[in-house]
């Protein structure tokens, strides 16, 4: 098991090393300046599109509503990384860390954008009559290169396995036994039963479940870190001070680097959010939508929600804690500290917001990367292993509650940065291809051919 946990920390630091990191970043930087600043100039109407009534759409081609769609790829996106990954880039980067997670997002949603361009543009219909899409289907049909479509589809298989079932629950498991003393076994028995229940019902289930879900986690949440930003006006601007300052001089960061605060709160923030990751294109292609660019749209605001409203409540939260503590976050890290931290500014139900919080944005992260690795595996395999796949993976749900979470961490973190590689490949190269459909979107709206 040492040796197994060696390779895997080797192979964790290659993947997540800087080049890594600068390709996944440089590919948000070329698609914006690419698109003209798009993710900006469109964000009104991108919102729109989600929460808007558009009867147009429903009459389109898709297995799923727009909002149906991004709340399955946010139900992924929104999990233990807004929690325990801020509070994690927090301590290894320093409060700087928030500043370049912000960066991240921002330049993401161009990345994100273009994912759900091609999602659409190149999905097919399965034998069900339903869609699948995704990076495996843009790389085959837009690049035409089938050996790397197989190699994204086989680390997305694998990432799900670990992002996606092992460390959510691991994360709950060890919350639940923090905070109520129940054994991880137990609470792996519970919330496995509970994912069979959804899973096995596919995609329309999981929107579903994830339409109901989502919303309500996010803004619970988000409610109870307004409420300590609320009551602790004075903390506010020195905690943003902080953010901006120790972004650029490295302070309290590990080493005094600058570039600790930059590598972690890029890695943390790629963590929360996926752009680049090539999984949230997977559920864009299920949508009904008249138009690669409108999905697109709607695939963009994932990354805001995720990112700039719901991290940013942890980031900030953080850092207010930091300061009452005398600049210090003391010997505590992940999920741990941003339980003692919520509780300890909004006593009482704090702790309890986060501890839930972890609960159902980890059950969901659990329901939608199901989708992801299924598509992945379905791609690989055919639809005939899609239930030996679900079972398998609600099988994964249980071992990671009672596995080493050092294991299960890098076993996540290695897999999750493989399949960004061929993702962002394909992005680049077809990078024209979506700067055009862009163009084309524009045209149609002008001229009252699409809403």
């Amino acid at each position: 098991m040492q040796n197994i946990q060696s390779l895997m920390e080797t192979l964790s630091g290659w993947v997540w090393g800087p080049y890594m990191l600068v390709l996944i970043v440089g590919t948000g930087i070329f698609l914006t300046f690419r698109l003209l600043f798009w993710q900006f100039r469109m964000l009104p109407l991108a919102f729109k599109q989600v929460f808007g009534k558009h009867d147009q759409a429903q009459s389109q081609e898709g297995d799923i509503s727009h909002f149906a769609s991004l709340m399955t790829a946010l139900s992924a996106t929104i999990g233990t990384g807004n929690i325990a990954g801020v509070a994690t880039a927090c301590v290894l980067g320093g409060p700087g860390a928030v500043f370049w997670m912000w960066m991240t997002a921002l330049f993401g949603m161009a990345t994100k954008y273009g994912e759900g361009v091609l999602a659409v543009k190149f999905r097919v219909k399965n034998e069900k009559g339903e869609m699948s899409g995704g990076p495996m289907y843009y790389i085959e049909h837009g690049l035409k290169w089938k050996w790397l479509a197989i190699i994204f589809a086989l680390f997305g298989t694998l990432a799900s396995f670990g992002i996606g079932s092992s460390v959510q629950s691991n994360t709950v498991a060890l919350a639940v036994e923090n905070s109520l003393g129940v054994e991880t076994w137990i609470t792996g028995v519970v919330i496995t039963l509970f994912s069979a229940l959804v899973i096995l019902g596919g995609i329309k289930t999981i929107s579903k479940a994830s339409s109901v879900i989502v919303p309500i986690m996010a803004i619970g949440y988000v409610a109870g870190g307004l409420i300590i930003i609320l009551t602790h006006l004075e903390l506010v601007i020195p905690a943003l001070k902080m953010i901006f300052t120790y972004a650029f001089t490295g302070e309290a960061a590990v080493g005094g680097a600058i570039g600790a605060a930059i590598r972690y709160g890029v890695a943390r923030g790629v963590f929360s959010n996926e752009a680049g990751m090539g999984s949230a294109p997977i559920a864009a292609a299920a949508a009904k939508t008249d138009h690669p660019a409108r999905q697109g749209l709607v695939s963009m605001t994932g990354t805001f929600i995720d990112t700039i409203i719901v991290c940013s409540i942890t980031g900030i939260v953080l850092v207010m804690g930091y300061i009452m503590a005398g600049n210090n976050f003391g010997d505590q890290t992940g999920a741990v500290l941003t339980i003692g931290v919520f509780d300890k500014l909004l006593p009482g139900i704090g702790g309890w917001v986060v501890t839930f919080g972890i609960i159902f944005f980890a059950y969901s992260t659990i329901l939608g990367w199901c989708y992801y690795g299924e598509k992945c595996c379905t791609y690989l395999l055919g639809e005939k292993f899609v239930t030996l796949y679900r079972i398998i993976y609600i099988a994964s749900v249980f071992v990671g509650c009672v596995a080493t979470l050092d294991l299960v961490w890098l076993f996540a973190d290695t897999f999750n940065g493989l399949m960004a590689v061929p993702n962002l490949i394909a992005l680049l190269l077809l990078s024209g291809l979506i700067v055009k459909e862009s163009k084309d979107f524009i045209a149609k709206r002008k001229s009252g051919e699409l809403y």
